[in-house]
């Protein structure tokens, strides 16, 4: 079974996140066998009630949003959040919303659901993580909203020993060459 790479981010995060690139290629979680059962017992959802292609259309959806925004991403969107919508109810002075999702659209739904409120709240704690070669995102919850990577252990030490590396070699060939001309 494949082991994703983050976890723990909100549930549209999570979605995004379940494609990722490994050695140069694309890895789908989603594809792996009994990974979308997995994914689904892991949020509170039953695997028989789901579609496991709605919830690839509200993974494209909101990946679609993040990478490109624009009319062609909120049409996705808008066509994930057609499967269902909300009742707000007050009972004893307290409102409550209660969703009503097409069959198989559940996860898919909330999931989408769920990214509209991290958009209409915090859209500028949504990050891609800035390794130049990582596709994931996360959402910063670091105090002064400056986290750039979705790992310091991954992609944080790769990006700061490639550019320390880049130093190194940068003054190693400065060296070499003012040795060289200090020979002629």
């Amino acid at each position: 079974m494949l082991e994703r790479l983050l976890v723990g981010e909100t549930i549209s995060l999570d979605l995004v996140n379940t494609e990722w690139i490994a050695d140069g290629d694309q890895v789908d979680f989603l594809a792996a066998e009994g990974a979308p059962e997995l994914w689904l017992r892991e949020y509170g959802f039953d695997p028989a009630e789901e579609d496991v292609d709605a919830l690839r259309a509200s993974r494209t959806a909101i990946r679609s949003l993040l990478d490109s925004p624009g009319t062609e991403a909120d049409a996705r969107m808008n066509a994930v959040l057609s499967h269902g919508r909300e009742s707000i109810t007050v009972t004893a002075g307290r409102p409550t919303t209660t969703p009503s999702v097409d069959p198989g659209w559940g996860a898919a739904w909330l999931t989408a659901r769920a990214f509209t409120d991290l958009l209409a709240t915090h859209p500028d704690r949504i990050r891609q993580c800035a390794h130049p070669d990582c596709v994931l995102y996360f959402y910063d919850t670091s105090k002064n909203g400056r986290r750039r990577w979705h790992s310091m252990e991954t992609c944080g030490n790769r990006t700061k020993s490639a550019r320390h590396y880049r130093r190194y070699v940068s003054d190693e060939k400065a060296k070499q060459r003012a040795e060289s001309e200090g020979t002629k």
